[in-house]
């Protein structure tokens, strides 16, 4: 009688707590915190359950209005996600049994931390001087300086977690499938005739945002396509690719079309056939105009023959449109800002909205942000490589040509949008970035699998790599 009598004796004052905090709050916030302490406990007893949820919640979660915050600087991505409450409470999971439980510790030793570091630092001053001099209101500086933590928070756990192949091909089939959902809800779009955008997204879609996602994900099962056998799984890859295709013309986003361009020309060079693979992307660009769908030439076309309007930048004959007059105008407005604050900037949110990434970053951080935010960008792009010199398999060697493309594509894709902060194209970016920068540590690890993968299908590093 022991036993169900310390129970009941343990489970009476948590019913009496249980119900105390019911008459205090309403039942969607008892709802919110249910779902929140049931996914932390999940995450805690398996990471992996943890990250497949966060993979899903990337492009599937629904927007929720947590209060706006202030600032016109905010205007796209004003409002908090479900997915960015999500990413606190596996965070928060992922911190709690790292302590509990002394695993690899909180930050793994990568060649991207110290430049993760400086440009946190940087962002971290900046809005702290922007807050003390009225530029930046507090709540709206601190959320988005948690935000760019957010981002890391994903890569330090992919880092700290990968240990077999298994898993990494595990969570690049849960990213795929999740794109793969997404283009099917894209294309149910496409006869309404607006333009296409990522589901969940409120009333204003974002088809920038979603155009950037698709030419990622896009290149990653393209660097895939080029480096596995023909099996069914590359037979699914090109189907993938395939049902890209579709919505990324149709959210008609011009700075996506541009992404895509070096994204294909990067996969091109690496492959093993490359004369005649950049033969034909060039031939294809040629023929693009009798091949698109006409939505897509009329909005490229648009961008020099809209009709006479107030606002309109006129280089000679040429006269842009107003969207991308005000982009350039804002870009001239930005610089000019920068002179007056040039080492710290305005502040995270302080200087107004600049639609693009490096404006943004000189305007809001001043010099010393983009010098970090730019060191930031090119380790990236030095672990990638480092990576693609190590790796022998051909899955591995895929997965990285397919990041250094897509890594490409997303720096065009930044001349136009704001591509590395917003959350639905870097939470997919940096559980990548995570993933590569593991591949050559798990290639090494001596499991039995390990050896048998890389005895089959060990190749040569690509030959456009320099030799050391």
């Amino acid at each position: 009688m022991k036993s169900p009598l310390t129970a009941l004796l343990l489970l009476l004052p948590l019913a009496l707590l249980i119900g105390y905090i019911s008459t205090q709050f309403t039942s969607s916030i008892l709802l919110w915190s249910f779902i929140a302490v049931a996914i932390f406990i999940a995450a805690f007893v398996n990471v992996d359950f943890g990250l497949y949820i966060l993979i899903f919640s990337m492009l599937l979660s629904p927007e929720i209005i947590a209060g706006d915050t202030e600032g016109a600087s905010l205007r796209r991505g004003v409002t908090l996600r479900f997915e960015d409450f999500l990413l606190v409470v596996i965070g928060v999971s992922w911190f709690a049994r790292n302590a509990v439980l002394k695993e690899l510790g909180l930050f793994r030793k990568t060649p991207l931390n110290r430049a993760i570091l400086y440009y946190m630092i940087a962002c971290i001053l900046s809005t702290g001087f922007g807050i003390i001099t009225g530029n930046v209101p507090a709540k709206t500086g601190f959320f988005f300086v948690l935000k760019y933590v957010e981002y890391f928070i994903v890569f330090f756990m992919l880092v700290n977690h990968l240990e077999t192949e298994q898993q990494v091909r595990r969570l690049v089939f849960f990213l795929f499938l999740t794109c793969f959902i997404t283009t099917i809800i894209g294309i149910a779009q496409i006869p309404a005739g607006g333009r296409v955008s990522a589901p969940f997204e409120g009333e204003v879609g974002e088809p920038n945002t979603f155009g950037g996602y698709l030419v990622f994900i896009g290149a990653i099962a393209g660097g895939l396509i080029l480096k596995e056998k023909w099996s069914k799984k590359k037979q699914a890859l090109i189907l993938l690719v395939i049902f890209i295709l579709p919505p990324l013309l149709f959210t008609q986003s011009r700075t996506s079309y541009l992404a895509a361009i070096p994204a294909i020309f990067t996969l091109a060079m690496f492959s093993n056939k490359r004369f005649i693979a950049i033969s034909l992307v060039i031939f294809s660009i040629i023929l693009s105009p009798f091949l698109l769908p006409t939505a897509a030439k009329e909005r490229v076309a648009f961008t020099f023959k809209q009709t006479k309007e107030a606002g309109q930048i006129e280089l000679g004959d040429i006269r842009l449109d107003t969207s991308t007059s005000a982009r350039l105008i804002s870009w001239k407005e930005a610089f000019e800002d920068w002179v007056k604050k040039p080492i710290f900037g305005y502040g995270i949110t302080g200087r107004g909205f600049i639609d693009a990434q490096l404006p943004r970053v000189l305007a809001e951080t001043g010099i010393v942000g983009l010098c970090t935010f730019v060191y930031l960008l090119f380790s990236i792009g030095i672990v990638a490589f480092d990576s693609l010199r190590q790796v022998q398999s051909r899955y591995f060697q895929g997965l990285t040509i397919g990041f250094i493309a897509g890594f490409v594509g997303l720096l065009f894709h930044s001349i136009g949008a704001n591509t590395f902060i917003i959350v639905r194209i870097m939470e997919p970016f940096w559980f990548f970035a995570g993933i590569i920068t593991v591949l050559p540590t798990i290639e090494l690890s001596p499991t039995p699998e390990r050896q048998e993968v890389s005895a089959a299908n060990s190749i040569d590093p690509p030959t456009i790599l320099p030799r050391r």
